[in-house]
């Protein structure tokens, strides 16, 4: 049994709209593409061509990819999200007790992480290290590399 995607409504709704964009859009401007490299005559040399179905197959290919990811979702909606313990969608300020440094880091599934905008997945060792923790706790997490730090939890919201 394949895993459930865990998704905040916020990236359902922005994986709904990729997938809209690249049916409904998308597929109509590669299939023009297309047939303007077609236009060029000889198929056996042309790189319009080629780069044309390159791009079609690797689209497609993410459009298969979505479309299975969103068949075994589970959404956590905003009512779920709690404010007393950290749980997938909280956003969670904590202090890093060492670098005396606040940061507001939201838990997300796997599939929305996105460490530049300070979305951590639930399976990362800071995101499961805060799973569960209350605000005043502090946490030791140990990254793979054996490198650990304290984050003390200031404050859980939605």
């Amino acid at each position: 049994m394949e895993k459930a995607t865990i998704l905040t409504s916020e990236g359902l709704k922005k994986y709904e709209a990729e997938l809209a964009y690249l049916k409904d859009t998308k597929r109509i401007e590669v299939a023009e593409k297309i047939k303007e490299a077609r236009s060029f005559g000889d198929l056996s040399e042309n790189a319009e061509y080629d780069a044309a179905k390159k791009e079609q197959a690797e689209m497609e290919e993410r459009i298969a990819k979505i479309e299975n990811m969103l068949k075994n979702v589970t959404v956590v909606e905003d009512d779920e999200i709690s404010t007393d313990t950290v749980t997938i969608g909280s956003k969670v300020r904590v202090l890093d007790v060492e670098e005396k440094e606040e940061l507001v880091l939201q838990i997300v599934g796997s599939n929305e992480a996105d460490p530049f905008n300070d979305k951590i997945s639930n399976e990362s060792p800071v995101g499961a290290g805060l799973l569960g923790k209350k605000k005043g706790k502090t946490v030791t997490i140990t990254t793979p590399t054996g490198f650990t730090t304290k984050y003390k939890i200031l404050d859980i919201s939605k």
